[in-house]
């Protein structure tokens, strides 16, 4: 099952409780389709990259997790992205250049997981 970028009913339930104009981490965790799904998502990064800067994006390194210690999680990529805020994040998904290419981002994977994150400091 492909993790369709969008808003589940779950997410905009919790959308009330958070403010949207603070700073935000996303957590993405991806699986890759088995024939060229990582190839296919470097072709989206190098279309996604410049909208998402362009929106304040910022991505931070990226992991590939080796094996899960406790629990079951075993996605081929983890990484975060920086966003200066939720009301930010929701133009960008909204926005029409990107919207042209996100499709390539279904073509590469299976599932994505993508968590609201703020920092702890």
């Amino acid at each position: 099952m492909v993790g369709r970028v969008g808003f589940g009913a779950n997410a905009k339930q919790k959308e009330a409780t958070m403010n949207s104009e603070d700073k935000f981490y996303m957590l993405n965790a991806l699986w890759f389709k088995p024939d060229g799904g990582r190839e296919k998502y470097q072709e989206y990064l190098r279309a996604a990259g410049p909208i998402v800067l362009r929106f304040g994006g910022r991505p931070l390194p990226s992991f590939k997790p080796f094996k899960a210690v406790i629990g079951k999680f075993d996605a081929d990529l983890i990484f975060f992205v920086e966003w200066p805020s939720w009301t930010v994040f929701k133009q960008f998904m909204a926005d029409p250049d990107y919207q042209a290419i996100v499709h390539l981002r279904e073509e590469a994977i299976t599932d994505s997981l993508l968590i609201r994150c703020q920092r702890l400091d």
